[in-house]
């Protein structure tokens, strides 16, 4: 996940550096100058233009709204990395009287944060022992090796192991499948065309000696008929189409695949945050089984378009060609197949460690479920007295999180039991080995792993929720924003989620999400709609990040292959983005409307967090 992180920040860097590069060949001496000094302008120059707010206007909002608009700048232009801004309040906010240390240090981590901690821990269990790639080559090997069928096989089992894993993992894992899937096919192709060309050249050898026997002038004549180069050079171009497309649907299946689970992506778990931070009262309404009944539907249906389009797009609608229902498979769908099936051979049979894994996954899913389902009742308050007042989803997380550390890697061995049976001297050896082996999962592997910052960025922002909600910043906000009650609420979060889809293009998701939804918030109370209706759209359009390379690490992992120019994912990323706020705007206006109440300001949108 680090070296992932590294490359995004790589392609990142390079875009900079010939960014700067143009600017000071085209900028006057006396600039350049400024352009070098830029990191060092905006770390120390923003909050000195900024100093006149709070001194001008001394009061709780003024003083936090000049800390959010700091950070903001900070987390926009990165000028420090978005970990450390994020440890900004823990400092200033006491400093101006905004919260106390022990208020602002407690939100960085709650129980929202031991969630995503605890799912984490799962989903670096699966990567750690290979279990994700055994699902993604199984699900292929199903789906069959057609140029069609393949594409959403790859877009299938991205998306949905990115509901569970870390979205830069999956695309670290895919991409090199995918490579050497198009590799294989590249020389099946080439070897077809060098034994065509040799075949060719025998018979066009033959024709024209028959040809100048018969009639002089016939060479002429064949000479000036079409190029078979032509022929080569439309399927190499064709070739290369398949190439963007197929790299394409990996990155951004893996966007989308992220938003159907509330631990699939963080700012996901910003939202969930955000809710029990704004509204403490809201009865869990956000929670696993919620949000996947609502998410889960939107993803399938963004999903589907997409494949639709990237087909259209890289490949074609020829329906024949692409699906061959009923044809023989040519050489490189078989040899695709093959690439496949030998990539399965290497893993060989499942392991006992693989199979606890899996068992420990299935039974952390089933526990979310079945928690509190809401049209029955749920193990947390089946089995619990009050259960559903002190169990939350982070507490299954925990659990099998913990017996991951426990749980051996291997089958333990019970030869001291039965030592008549077995040899001396091997059962003299096995005694001095310890019962339980080394456990599925070690520290220094989840050290090594987990995304430490992301936790972090997660505290900054529901410490800058909480510090809004009690300064009264969002009442005041509320307030200058009564004139959006005479929109349409689906005109306001279909233009919200447009705009938070662009600004997510070049800012962290994390950040966006965390800058715009107590924003959104604010604006629900305005207005007097449920504020899951701005909030929900909002916090999905954060991962609709297509357009760019620099946009989201899928994107940066995707690019550094080199099969895809700048231009061709801000093409194909532009009717992405469309697509996705197409797909979120219907599911908030359907079956968003009845789980969540939509349709009505709910009596928990009254009580927000306010001294």
């Amino acid at each position: 996940m680090h070296a992932c992180t590294d490359l995004c920040f790589g392609e990142t860097t390079a875009v900079v550096l010939t960014l700067i590069s143009l600017k000071e060949k085209m900028a006057p001496t006396c600039l350049q100058t400024l352009l070098r000094c830029r990191s060092f302008a905006i770390l120390f120059l923003t909050p000195l233009l900024l100093l006149p707010l709070p001194i001008a206007v001394p009061t709780r909002e003024a003083k936090c709204a000049y800390m959010i608009i700091i950070m903001a700048v900070y987390w926009c232009t990165e000028v420090i990395p978005l970990a450390v801004t994020s440890l900004m309040p823990v400092v200033f906010f006491p400093l101006l009287g905004v919260l106390s240390s022990k208020s602002v240090c407690f939100q960085y981590l709650n129980d929202t944060s031991m969630l995503f901690v605890g799912g984490l821990i799962v989903a670096i269990s699966v990567e750690h022992w290979n279990l994700h790639k055994r699902i993604a080559l199984r699900v292929l090997l199903i789906l069959g090796a057609k140029p069609a069928l393949l594409m959403l096989g790859f877009m299938v089992v991205t998306a949905f192991l990115s509901m569970w894993i870390s979205n830069t993992a999956t695309t670290a894992m895919m991409v090199p499948i995918v490579q050497a899937v198009l590799d294989q096919m590249d020389t099946t192709e080439y070897d077809m065309t060098t034994v065509e060309q040799a075949t060719g050249q025998t018979n066009k050898v033959i024709e024209l000696e028959e040809k100048n026997a018969s009639d002089p002038t016939s060479a002429h004549a064949t000479g000036s008929g079409q190029d078979p180069d032509d022929a080569r050079s439309e399927e190499k171009k064709k070739r290369k189409r398949i190439c963007k497309g197929m790299t394409l649907c990996i990155c951004y299946a893996a966007s989308i695949g992220g938003t159907a689970t509330l631990t699939g992506t963080a700012p996901n778990m910003v939202l969930k945050g955000q809710m029990n931070q704004l509204y403490p009262n809201n009865n869990d309404i956000v929670n696993f089984a919620s949000w996947f009944g609502f998410s889960f539907p939107n993803m399938i249906l963004m999903l589907v378009l997409a494949w639709l389009w990237l087909q259209c797009s890289f490949i074609g609608l020829n329906f024949k060609e692409s699906w061959g229902c009923g044809a023989e498979k040519s050489d490189k769908e078989k040899a695709a197949y093959n690439v496949l099936k030998t990539e399965m051979k290497k893993l060989g049979p499942i392991s006992y460690a693989e199979f606890n894994v899996l068992l420990m996954f299935i039974s952390l899913v089933l526990l979310w479920f079945s928690r509190h389902p809401g049209f029955v009742k749920g193990w947390a308050a089946g089995l619990f007295p009050g259960g559903e007042k002190y169990i939350t989803d982070s507490a299954p997380a925990m659990f099998i999180a913990l017996l991951l550390f426990i749980l051996p890697a291997n089958k333990p061995k019970f030869t001291s039991w039965n030592a008549s049976t077995s040899d001396p001297e091997e059962t003299k050896e096995d005694t001095k080995k310890p019962f339980l082996t080394a456990p599925l999962l070690e520290w220094s592997v989840v050290q090594r792993k987990m995304p430490w910052s992301v936790v972090l960025l997660l505290g900054g922002g529901f410490a800058l929720a909480d510090a809004s909600a009690k300064s009264g910043l969002s009442v005041w906000l509320g307030r200058q924003m009564t004139p959006l009650g005479y929109i349409p609420p689906w005109a306001t979060a279909t233009v919200l989620s447009l705009t938070v889809a662009v600004f997510t293009e070049c800012t962290s998701n994390v950040a966006t999400a965390t800058l715009f939804l107590p924003i959104f918030a604010s604006m629900a109370a305005s207005v007097k709609i449920n504020p899951l209706y701005l909030m929900l759209p909002g916090t999905l359009s954060t991962s609709l990040a297509f357009m760019l390379p620099v946009a989201t690490p899928p994107n940066a992992i995707v690019f550094s292959y080199g099969h895809i120019h700048v231009l061709d994912m801000v093409k194909a990323g532009i009717v992405m983005n469309i697509i996705g706020v197409f797909c979120v705007s219907v599911a908030i206006n359907t079956w968003g409307r009845p789980m969540f109440g939509l349709d009505t300001f709910p009596a928990w949108a009254n009580t927000t967090a306010i001294p």
